[in-house]
């Protein structure tokens, strides 16, 4: 049956009011976004004042590419990535193999590869891709047995190695945040995820408590009895998991991190310890803060930003700038801003078709909002420096395009939601 000019007219009419709803319907995934870019192009300008270490208005010009690549994915079906997820994969990997070879060094560490005079960091796009094949493995290979877990854990143990020894604590903790939360969204035992993080708890204790190993090892113990097949064989597997552990620490402690890493791991708890060394970052950082007040002393007037008191305050310490010239109302809407944008990632994941598009979702949620918490606590005070950035407000290109490519692809499963299907 041929269509006439009105149908057609209306046919297209129709076509535009569902895209420019959907459009509308995201007001959160695209406005929380682009406000903190806007506001981080001018917190950047602020602290390039007396120094030229970074063009602020290159911030804006990536976050316009990630715009664009956002728009792109959200026009994408997820599951048509299904088939490019191992080569995506290898590519990172290769990528990241690539950084301990040919690796461009700065700040002590060896994390980027010159790609025609621009600096890529493949340990962000890693974080993505390790996202997405997870995704898959779990969607196909749901975490049932013991045994299914060493698909997820040799899917994130080779980029988190390969990001560790760079040395980038920081990166390498969102991909152990990343397997656990992905692990419990996809259904596995809440059981088991707790012996999966155990032996953390227990080379913290070894380090910090050892008596505390004393009633810490024996639960663990209990817990594994209770919800592990094979159980005499699960008791001495944990066991002797939970001893190496507490023997293990010492070494890692001495062998394992970088100087300048221990002091950050220890000094956010008196940072006065050594104020001109590992505690100058966070003592700067709290009284650039502390010195905003209530209203702040507005954007482009900050004395400590502008006199660069703050080191890396245009990067990993961006919360401090913005404290200091919005005060406490400022950083207060950016919380809030975050907070929005965790709530509606959790109603898309809740809402998508498929289970590999709600755990996509997810581990895009988990990479975001662990930054933000983790990069957050440590220009407060409140955790250890650990050089995660804030996302869509530090200053670096390759975490730019990332979260705008993660965002793209949440906005696919939006897109395509039960919600949006059955209106």
């Amino acid at each position: 049956m041929k269509m006439g000019p009105m149908s057609r007219e209306h046919s297209l009419f129709a076509l535009n009011r569902r895209r420019k709803g959907w459009r509308l319907k995201e007001p959160v995934l695209w406005g929380v976004p682009l406000a903190m870019v806007m506001v981080a192009g001018l917190l950047i300008a602020s602290t390039q004042r007396q120094a030229d270490y970074a063009d602020w208005y290159h911030h804006w010009i990536t976050a316009a590419v990630g715009v664009v690549i956002a728009l792109v994915l959200a026009r994408l079906p997820l599951l048509r990535l299904k088939p490019l997820l191992i080569p995506i994969y290898a590519i990172t990997v290769i990528s990241l193999v690539a950084v301990r070879l040919i690796g461009t060094t700065a700040l002590g560490a060896q994390r980027w590869i010159s790609i025609g005079g621009v600096h890529v960091q493949p340990s962000e796009f890693a974080k993505l891709s390790a996202i997405l094949l997870l995704a898959a493995v779990l969607d196909r290979h749901p975490v049932e047995r013991p045994v299914d877990l060493l698909r997820p854990l040799g899917i994130i143990s080779i980029p988190w190695f390969l990001v560790f020894i760079q040395p980038d604590l920081g990166t390498s903790l969102v991909f152990g945040a990343l397997l656990l939360t992905m692990l419990y969204w996809s259904g596995m035992p809440i059981e088991w995820l707790v012996l999966l993080l155990s032996p953390l708890a227990t080379a913290l204790l070894a380090g910090l408590f050892p008596w505390g190993l004393a009633a810490w090892i024996p639960l663990t113990m209990i817990i594994a009895y209770r919800s592990l097949p094979w159980k005499r064989v699960a008791l001495v597997l944990v066991m002797i998991m939970q001893s190496a552990a507490a023997l293990v620490t010492p070494w890692m402690w001495m062998h394992g991190l970088q100087d300048y890493q221990r002091d950050r791991l220890v000094l956010f708890l008196d940072p006065a310890k050594d104020p001109l060394g590992g505690g100058y970052h966070l003592l700067q950082s709290t009284v650039g803060i502390g010195s905003g007040g209530l209203f702040g002393m507005g954007l482009l007037q900050g004395q400590l930003t502008k006199l660069r008191f703050i080191p890396e305050q245009h990067t990993d310490f961006i919360f401090s700038a913005l404290g200091e010239e919005t005060g406490f109302l400022g950083t207060l809407l950016v919380v809030i801003g975050f907070a929005l944008l965790m709530g509606r990632l959790l109603q898309v994941a809740g809402q998508s078709r498929s289970d590999f598009e709600s755990l996509v979702v997810i581990g895009v949620a988990t990479m975001l909002m662990f930054q933000v918490v983790v990069n957050i606590f440590m220009t407060i005070g409140l955790g250890p420096v650990t050089g995660i950035p804030l996302p869509f407000m530090s200053y670096g290109r390759s975490a730019m395009v990332v979260n705008f490519l993660a965002l793209g692809l949440c906005l696919s499963v939006s897109r395509r939601s039960k919600r949006s299907l059955n209106r």
